[in-house]
C-alpha cells in the first residue's frame, strides 16, 4: 500500500537509512512504550498520580483476566501478555494520525509476534509438563494416538496463521478504507472511519491477547 507520506520515510530517506515502514514505526512504538513505561514507574506513590493513575488500572484489569482464564499460574507470564497488549494497541493507534503507518498491517510484525506466542505456548508445556506434555496431542486413549496426533498438530500449526491473519486484515483494511475516503472526502467521511478504527484498535488487540491466554493456558492444564 503507498502512502501518500510518511514522515519516518522521509527521514529515513534523508539518513540514508532502507528499512521497511513496518520496521521503521515498530521502531517509534517500541521508543514510545519505554518512554511511557520509564515515566509511568518514576517515582511510583503508594497513592498513584499522573501516568501511574493511568496505567494502573489497565494493569490490574489485564492481571485479572489472566487469573480468570489461565489461573493463578497465568501471573507468571504476565510479562508477556501485557507486553503484546501495549504494542499491538499502540501500533493499532499510531494508524489515526496522520503519516504515521501501523506496524500491525504488515505480515511480518504479525507474523513475528504469533510465532512468539506459538513458540513459547510450548515452551511453557513443556516446562510445567515435561515429556507427558506429548499427551496434549495424542487424545484420551492411547490407540487414538495415531488419529489425534496429526489432527492436534495441524490444529496447532494454525494458530499462528489464524492470529497473524486476523490482525493483518483488519488493520491492513482499515488502511486502505481511510486512504480511499481521504481522497474522496477528506474534510467529512474520515471522522466516522477514525471513529469505528478506535474500536478495532481495541477490539484486535483484546482478541489477540485473549486468544494468546488461551493457547498458554491450554498448555497450563493437564492432558486428559
Amino acid at each position: 500500500m503507498v502512502h501518500p507520506f510518511l514522515f519516518l520515510q522521509w527521514i529515513a530517506e534523508k539518513l540514508h537509512l532502507h528499512v521497511g515502514d513496518h520496521v521503521l514505526y515498530t521502531w517509534l512504538v517500541m521508543a514510545i512504550l519505554i518512554v511511557l513505561s520509564v515515566i509511568a514507574t518514576r517515582g511510583m506513590k503508594l497513592v498513584p498520580t499522573g501516568f501511574q493513575n493511568f496505567f494502573e488500572p489497565i494493569i490490574v484489569m489485564i492481571e485479572d483476566m489472566m487469573e480468570e482464564i489461565m489461573g493463578p499460574k497465568g501471573k507468571t507470564y504476565f510479562p508477556l501478555i501485557a507486553t503484546i497488549a501495549f504494542f499491538i494497541l499502540t501500533c493499532n493507534l499510531i494508524a489515526l494520525i496522520p503519516g504515521f503507518y501501523p506496524p500491525t498491517a504488515s505480515l511480518n510484525t504479525n507474523a513475528a509476534m504469533a510465532l512468539t506466542v506459538f513458540v513459547m505456548t510450548h515452551i511453557i508445556g513443556v516446562k510445567e509438563h515435561g515429556m507427558s506434555y506429548i499427551k496434549h496431542f495424542t487424545g484420551p486413549i492411547w490407540w487414538m494416538a495415531p488419529l489425534m496426533l496429526p489432527i492436534e498438530i495441524i490444529g496447532h500449526m494454525a494458530r499462528p496463521l489464524s492470529l497473524t491473519l486476523r490482525l493483518f486484515g483488519n488493520m491492513y483494511g482499515h488502511e486502505i478504507v481511510i486512504m480511499v475516503f481521504i481522497f474522496m472526502a477528506p474534510l467529512i467521511v474520515p471522522v466516522p472511519i477514525m471513529i469505528m478504527g478506535v474500536l478495532v484498535a481495541f477490539i484486535q488487540t483484546y482478541v489477540f491477547m485473549l486468544l494468546s491466554m488461551i493457547y498458554i493456558a491450554g498448555a497450563l492444564e493437564e492432558a486428559h
